[in-house]
């Protein structure tokens, strides 16, 4: 037994993790710190991804096995769908009629293929879709390969909005949730208020669920949160500086920061700095934003660089940091800069900012949309900014390491 493992467990050797992509967001830097975290601990770790190319692709442990997905024909999925006998039914709006949202359904038959070659003892998908095609797949493949499934985002609180309409997760999962989850052997929720949500909408028993927290925290975050930063903003000498870090989405709300910022700069001179890039289906997102900046006055105290590889370089000298998001799941930016020691305000969204701050105590909640009270907030941080150790103590809770443990006693115990 390794010195890690916990007296009468027994830890799978073979663990597959089923994501979409490599892409540069929370849920890939989470997976693949599981991912690191479990061969570490000499598991044999597969990662499966529907694109194998992608920003935290230089991130990936050489001993984690990739496993691209190749894309089948459409209707042979859906074929596959309706042989695990759900009935025609309940899938024939979000499988049968929804064609532009079950793109990534076309990964199925390849992902039923790699279970029956492979047969893993345990599968730990990531997002609804994953999630969906892991059970779907592991009925397809006649496996006995466990299927621990998990949920890193809340439903938005409006979902009636034209833009949640286009979402297929937002418009159809509550009729397959509580029908194919139930077939998991272990539901994860990254956050309290996202295992609630999990519940309500999809109709799971809510003993069925736990809760672990992100594993964010590593010995490479903060080295790299130390490296130099060549960006003049950022010198000893300048004016404070208001970052924020997210993609360029509607979800993150930047708008609303924005707006704040501009009340700010009518107090004070500051700059603000968002780390992102934006969706490839909205990229007019950054022109809007620069174009709001402009009109408020403000363009040239704003900087929207992208995506940048080390943001904890930047969190480490900001001033504060601001979620200004609608709602999350449990942001991973938030707990960073707390890792880093910068002073944070977020707002009171579902779900997650309330659980990492303690309802306040390590940062202030502000109300959705309320750019007067983000700025009023800011402000006071400004004024009184909290001891850097102490928040970095906080962060410290979303260590990898003890993510990783608690995530292996479930995929031990799933079934």
């Amino acid at each position: 037994m390794q010195d890690w493992q916990r007296p009468g467990r027994q830890y799978p050797n073979h663990v597959a993790l089923f994501m979409p992509s490599l892409g540069g967001g929370g849920v890939e830097r989470v997976m693949i710190n599981l991912a690191g975290a479990f061969v570490e601990r000499g598991l044999r770790v597969d990662l499966l991804v529907c694109c194998a190319e992608g920003r935290s692709r230089d991130r990936l442990p050489a001993q984690v096995n990739l496993v691209e997905l190749k894309a089948g024909l459409a209707g042979w999925a859906r074929l596959l769908i309706i042989a695990t006998d759900l009935g025609l039914k309940p899938l024939l709006r979000p499988i049968l009629l929804s064609f532009r949202g079950t793109k990534k359904f076309r990964y199925l038959p390849d992902v039923a293929d790699y279970v029956r070659r492979e047969q893993p003892q345990v599968i730990l998908a990531a997002q609804t879709k994953p999630n969906l095609m892991a059970l779907w797949a592991r009925q397809v493949a006649g496996a006995a390969t466990r299927v621990v499934i998990s949920e890193h985002s809340s439903t938005p609180p409006d979902i009636s909005s034209t833009e949640m309409k286009r979402k297929w997760r937002w418009r159809f999962f509550p009729s397959l949730g509580a029908r194919v989850y139930s077939g998991a052997d272990a539901i994860i929720a990254v956050s309290q208020g996202t295992a609630d949500d999990l519940a309500r909408h999809a109709g799971i028993p809510r003993e069925r669920i736990t809760t672990i927290y992100n594993p964010i925290v590593s010995p490479i975050l903060l080295s790299q949160s130390k490296a130099p930063l060549d960006h003049p903003w950022f010198q000893p000498s300048s004016p404070p500086v208001i970052l924020g870090v997210g993609r360029l989405v509607e979800q993150k709300d930047f708008p609303t920061l924005l707006r704040a910022f501009a009340r700010v700069r009518t107090q004070r001179e500051a700059r603000l700095v968002i780390l992102g890039e934006a969706d490839p289906n909205r990229p007019e997102m950054r022109a809007d934003l620069m174009a709001l900046a402009t009109r408020l006055g403000v363009e040239k105290d704003v900087a929207l660089p992208g995506f940048v590889a080390n943001p904890f370089a930047y969190m480490v000298r900001a001033t504060v940091f601001v979620l200004s998001s609608i709602w999350e799941g449990l942001p991973s930016a938030l707990i960073e800069a707390l890792a880093c020691g910068c002073p944070v305000v977020s707002t009171d969204c579902p779900s997650g900012p309330s659980e990492i701050l303690e309802k306040g105590k390590y940062g202030a909640l502000v109300p959705v949309g309320d750019d007067g009270a983000l700025a009023d907030a800011i402000l006071s941080l400004f004024r009184t900014p909290p001891n850097r150790e102490w928040l970095r103590q906080r962060g410290a809770m979303f260590a990898v390491e003890s993510a990783a443990d608690r995530y292996l006693d479930v995929l031990s115990n799933a079934g």
